[in-house]
This record gives C-alpha cells, sequence and structure tokens, in this order.
C-alpha cells in the first residue's frame, strides 16, 4: 500500500510536471496569428511596420540598400557612398557582431553573400537555426507555425543583412555621439531609418502573404517579443503555484501512507477514543 501510493503520488507528480512542461512550449499560441496580407497591405508595410520603423521603403536603386547579393563587390558600399558617407571600417552595431569587419572561413556558407568582408562569425550565423534561436524563443520569425521556405528565406537573408552588413552599423539608432549607457531605453544593437531597395521589400511580401505571423500591434516583431516575454512573466506565476501544489500533494500522499502502514502493522499512531479512555481510567 505504502510503495502503490508513493508511486501513485509520483505519477501525479510527473503527469503535472509534464502539463507544466507543455504549457512552457505551447505558450506561442496566445500570440494572434494572421496571414501577412491582413496584417500588411504591402511591401512598404511589411518592411517599415514589421521592424519598428529600423528600414525605410525606397524606390531610388541608387539610395537603397540590399538585403541579399551575389555581386563579388558588397553594392551596399556604393549606395553608401551615393547617400554622401563612406562605408564603415569598424562594425558599430554591438550586440554578436565583432569590432571591425573580415574575412570568414570557407565553411561560412548560410550568409555568404559576406564572406569576405563580414560583421559577423561563423559561429552565429552557421545555421539557420542559430540564425533564428541567437536572440531568444521570442524573435523566432515561426511562432505562428513553419513558414514556406520562400518566405522564411527572406527573414534568413535579413538576419544575415543584420548580422553581417557593415553598412547597416550606419544606421544605429543611437550611435556613439548619442549613446547614454545610464539611459535604459538606449541600445547599440538596434537600427533605424536604413533605405532598403522597394524591389526587396515587394518580394518578401509575395513570397509570404499567404504565411502567418504575429498580429500584435499590427505586425511590429519588437512588441511582438515584448509581448511574449510578459506572457513568461506572467507565466512563471503559474509555474510556482503548481510546482507547489505538486509538492503538497506529495507529502500528503507520504503521511496518508505512514498512517495505513502503521495501522497495518497493529502500531496505529491514532488510537480508538474507547481504548484511549481505558487508558486514563487506569
Amino acid at each position: 500500500m505504502f510503495a502503490s501510493l508513493l508511486m501513485g503520488a509520483a505519477i501525479l507528480f510527473a503527469t503535472l510536471s509534464g502539463d507544466l512542461v507543455e504549457t512552457k512550449v505551447t505558450v506561442d499560441s496566445d500570440v494572434p496569428c494572421k496571414p501577412f496580407h491582413q496584417i500588411y497591405a504591402s511591401g512598404r508595410e511589411l518592411c517599415e511596420r514589421m521592424w519598428d520603423g529600423s528600414f525605410v521603403y525606397e524606390r531610388n536603386r541608387s539610395l537603397a540598400y540590399t538585403m541579399w547579393f551575389f555581386d563579388k563587390d558588397n553594392p551596399n558600399d556604393e549606395v553608401t557612398r551615393n547617400l554622401g558617407l563612406n562605408p564603415p571600417s569598424v562594425c558599430h552595431l554591438r550586440y554578436n557582431h565583432k569590432d571591425t569587419p573580415g574575412p570568414e572561413p570557407d565553411t561560412f556558407t548560410e550568409c555568404h553573400p559576406w564572406k569576405e568582408h563580414a560583421c559577423c562569425t561563423q559561429d552565429t550565423v552557421h545555421s539557420v537555426q542559430k540564425l533564428k534561436e541567437s536572440y531568444g524563443p521570442q524573435w523566432h520569425w515561426d511562432r505562428c507555425g513553419p513558414l514556406t521556405p520562400a518566405c522564411e528565406r527572406f527573414f534568413v537573408h535579413e538576419a544575415c543583412f543584420y548580422e553581417c552588413e557593415p553598412n547597416a552599423g550606419l544606421f544605429r539608432k543611437y550611435p556613439d555621439s548619442e549613446y547614454n549607457p545610464s539611459d535604459s531605453s538606449h541600445n547599440q544593437w538596434q537600427m533605424s531609418g536604413m533605405p532598403i531597395w522597394a524591389d526587396f521589400c515587394d518580394a518578401w511580401y509575395r513570397a509570404c502573404r499567404n504565411d502567418k505571423f504575429c498580429a500584435h500591434d499590427d505586425g511590429n516583431f519588437y512588441s511582438c517579443a515584448a509581448r511574449y516575454n510578459v506572457e513568461q512573466s506572467s507565466n512563471s506565476g503559474t509555474v510556482v503555484g503548481i510546482v507547489f501544489g505538486c509538492l503538497i500533494l506529495v507529502a500528503l500522499a507520504g503521511v496518508l501512507a505512514y498512517l495505513v502502514f502503521r495501522e497495518r502493522t497493529g502500531q496505529p499512531v491514532f488510537k480508538p477514543l474507547e481504548q484511549q479512555s481505558n487508558n486514563i481510567m487506569t
């Protein structure tokens, strides 16, 4: 009996723990999901709204950067010159980035356009999975379900562009001249106002039109990530409650098993009232 009760308590604990793990994994289902074409009306809205103003839709090809290329020389350097700036010799963005751009080994294949002059390293961009998971589950682009290969490829392009493109650092939201480390609203990784070739944004929209994405705050990826963090925080209270409840159930099962064991061996913890009265009288 004792062993059975303990085993039952263990099974109960394992079941609840399994439900707890499942809750943590499926929390993403609470994200409002809609097809791209119901969130964004165009490629312009996708590029500008999804990334919270990091990018600007630009039709003038000579003044617009591209997130992917096949040329031997990076065409984005020429765009920087057309904007009256110089291609940077340092990597201004600060997160997983290198201090200065430089070549990567022959195994550098996922973000291959930047192999000879990259602000990223092979370790941080070696696969699609690594690119997707680098910043935590709140930034996974497939939180609303798997994307079609054509759609996901554009997210890979953007991730490579952000990690590897030296010119992206010219559009840091808080450049060194303005960055205040004591201001919690400042950071060294966010971008703002970088002109992106309109045709690239439009192609991205066409590729993802029927895929689903987080629709919170009109499809703002930053707001979606923040929503995930809030949900995870509120979930943590539920986690503590379930764990505490499981511990109480296990403890009660143990006490009950002990009482039954004493009763069956003729040594009850609580004697019958009649027997207690006789003991008192004698």
